[in-house]
């Protein structure tokens, strides 16, 4: 049994948090919110996972001291735009705690990946990343599912194996920090391109071609930018890939719905009602592309769609006229 620090109320953290309590850990969640601690402590509910419960060895509080205070992990869990600034409210209560990272994003200002984030802000702290396929309805739920848990120091991923292994949750470790966070960042841009095929009434054939040639995309930037190859191809890349182009649960996946039938950024928003890591996500990715000199035919198209108000069709009919190449 372990003390478990989980920084961040939303869907996916709280899904920690039910499926971590229920293997019989101590779990204290942080919310920035006294609402929604009072939903999670008295009502035993999360505004984000109807179906699921909150067990009673979940405690939801606002002060970062009371949840960390005796922890023996710390999960991150927060939208990736808030990740630095959540850090630095926290940080003088780490003590000798691993940080792994749960979220999926960049730092759109800086174009640093999360765990690059937390790195500079907990220079003295080992930093892991926790990815795969995994929507939290699902695993609050216990769903089978298989996640991957990656750091450098390889006590700290066997530790968070033994923390999540059961028999609905199989886990993997890897040392390749730098490819499963570039894998989970980038898939969701690749969702939320499936969503736009979806919203323009496009076929199975269009929805199969935009995955392959999305992971290859997630590949070639991924690899410049120090990730291993195979690991795109495994659970972080290519299973996070299918399970958020194709699920009724990705909310990246329901934007790109949205846009493609022709609502607004804005409006896209506040009909989804969470945070959407895609958005902001596709603007970091263009410049990454430029900045590495990647090729991101894809990523370019849908930067043209949010940014540049190129219409959805005509962005599919470019990449259908693309020069004539090998595969």
């Amino acid at each position: 049994m372990k003390n478990i620090a989980i920084i961040g109320s939303g869907s996916w953290g709280s899904a920690l948090a039910i499926y971590l309590s229920e293997r019989g850990h101590n779990v204290k969640i942080w919310s920035f919110s006294e609402e929604e601690c009072d939903k999670i402590n008295k009502e035993k509910k999360c505004m984000f996972l109807p179906k699921a419960t909150i067990n009673e060895n979940i405690e939801c509080l606002t002060d970062f001291e009371k949840v960390i205070e005796g922890s023996d992990v710390i999960l991150h869990v927060t939208p990736s735009k808030f990740t630095r600034d959540t850090i630095c409210k926290y940080k003088e209560y780490v003590k000798d705690q691993p940080i792994i990272i749960c979220s999926k994003g960049f730092e759109s200002s800086t174009l640093k990946t999360l765990d690059e984030v937390a790195k500079e802000e907990l220079p003295n702290s080992v930093i892991g990343v926790l990815s795969g396929p995994s929507h939290a309805e699902e695993v609050s739920l216990n769903v089978p599912t298989a996640l991957v848990v990656a750091c450098e120091d390889t006590t700290v991923s066997d530790m968070v194996v033994e923390i999540f292994k059961s028999e609905t949750m199989r886990m993997y470790t890897s040392k390749d920090v730098k490819g499963v966070e570039l894998g989970g960042a980038l898939k969701n841009i690749i969702a939320f391109c499936a969503g736009v095929c979806a919203g323009l009434n496009l076929g199975d054939n269009t929805f199969a071609a935009l995955i392959t040639r999305g992971l290859v995309e997630i590949s070639r930037l991924g690899t410049i930018m120090g990730g291993n190859k195979d690991t795109f191809y495994g659970l972080t890349g290519l299973g996070d890939l299918v399970v958020t182009c194709a699920s009724e649960h990705s909310r990246n996946r329901r934007a790109g719905m949205l846009i493609g039938q022709g609502k607004t950024i804005e409006e896209t928003r506040e009909i989804v009602g969470m945070v959407i890591e895609s958005i902001d996500n596709i603007e970091v990715a263009y410049k990454l592309s430029k900045k590495y000199n990647v090729d991101m035919p894809i990523v370019n198209a849908v930067y043209e769609v949010l940014y540049n108000n190129l219409d959805p069709r005509e962005g599919v009919r470019i990449l259908m006229t693309r020069t004539l190449k090998e595969e």
